[in-house]
């Protein structure tokens, strides 16, 4: 039997801050209406977790076809030759990660993810969170500049932090944390452990450990909406939750300095080819950027990959068929996929990403 890359849809899903009306720009729409829609989920064969919707299946993608097929379905069915022999022996039937559009309107709250230990701990899950993101592009207009909150500051405790939480201070709690103003191009590590905030005005692609364990330590978003307590601690109770929290302080340049990722470029045939985040990064994913001139070709690397078409228009050509890309076009390759060649037009060049999974 022979694979061939498959296109596939992103999922949106509801979230408790607002944002996602850039997200139809990506997709060379007109913006829409912001709402609690802010996030477009691809590639995902995982659920999203929502107090109050738990009747709905959020999160897991389709193919891009009438067919009504699941991308976990069908990676279920061929789990080898969909994620490789090696991926599958190691990591099971599951991609191993989770790639999201991020639209934000407003801040999101403050937050923070376990790592792996503490996930298996806690959660009993494999999976931690740990998770990275590249900006795409920053809104115009609004009060406060593009910025995200990363890490604590030098000095603060656990009690310092508990405090906070108590008291409900968000001020507070934003001023224990580093604030770091963003530019499109940008890439940021974020390990699991360490809290952290998107700030209004960022849109970004985020890769990720396949979980959606999100600690909330404020119980009101900036725009008003009340989390539900168990959005705040995940199950684990508002002692418990603490524990996930790394209290290691930096300051803002060594915060940067740590988590902000120069750019590699690698050498490639096809055009320009950039990895922004690579498996000596974490060995929990990989992102490339990839700029093709004029045409390439490619096959499955023995390891699967995703495909996401930043910008410009043309075609990707399998065996079989031919697909017409332009922005927002996503695809997932299989590991044992054959030959495909991806073709530009109108003289512009085709610029994507391609994500891995765990190393």
């Amino acid at each position: 039997m022979g694979y061939e890359p498959v296109k596939v849809k992103g999922e949106r899903v509801w979230r408790t801050y607002n944002g996602g009306g850039m997200i139809g720009c990506l997709h060379g729409k007109e913006m829409t209406e912001d709402g609690h829609f802010p996030e477009e989920w691809m590639y995902s064969v995982t659920r999203a977790i929502n107090a109050g919707r738990e009747e709905l299946t959020e999160g897991l993608c389709l193919i891009d076809d009438d067919s009504g097929t699941a991308l976990k379905q069908l990676i279920e069915k061929e789990p080898r030759a969909m994620l490789g022999k090696d991926h599958v022996e190691k990591w099971g039937m599951t991609p191993g990660v989770l790639i999201k559009i991020i639209d934000s309107l407003e801040r999101l709250t403050v937050q923070v993810h376990p790592d792996k230990q503490m996930a298996e701990k806690l959660f009993h899950s494999r999976f931690g969170k740990t998770e990275c993101w590249h900006i795409l592009g920053t809104r115009k207009g609004l009060k406060d500049t593009p910025c995200i909150y990363l890490g604590f500051k030098e000095g603060i405790t656990k009690q310092d932090w508990i405090s906070c939480f108590e008291s409900q201070d968000y001020d507070r709690m934003l001023s224990l944390l580093n604030r770091i103003e963003v530019e499109e191009g940008e890439t940021y590590l974020v390990r699991g452990g360490v809290p952290h905030a998107i700030g209004p005005g960022c849109m970004m692609i985020e890769i990720q450990e396949p979980t959606d364990f999100t600690i909330r330590v404020e119980k009101v978003t900036p725009s008003g909406f009340e989390i539900d307590d168990r959005m705040c601690h995940q199950g684990l109770g508002f002692q418990k939750m603490f524990d996930c929290f790394t209290y290691t302080g930096k300051n803002e340049e060594q915060m940067r300095k740590e988590s902000c990722i120069r750019a590699e470029e690698l050498a490639w045939s096809g055009g320009k080819r950039y990895r922004l985040v690579g498996y000596k990064n974490t060995p929990c994913f990989q992102m490339e950027k990839l700029e093709i001139d004029s045409s390439c070709e490619m096959e499955g690397e023995g390891v699967f990959c995703c495909l996401y078409v930043l910008s410009g228009k043309g075609t990707l050509r399998t065996d079989t068929g031919n697909y017409r890309i332009g922005a927002g076009a996503q695809f997932f390759v299989p590991a044992e996929s054959g030959k495909y060649r991806i073709g530009t037009e109108d003289f512009r060049p085709v610029i994507l990403l391609k994500l891995y999974g765990p190393e």
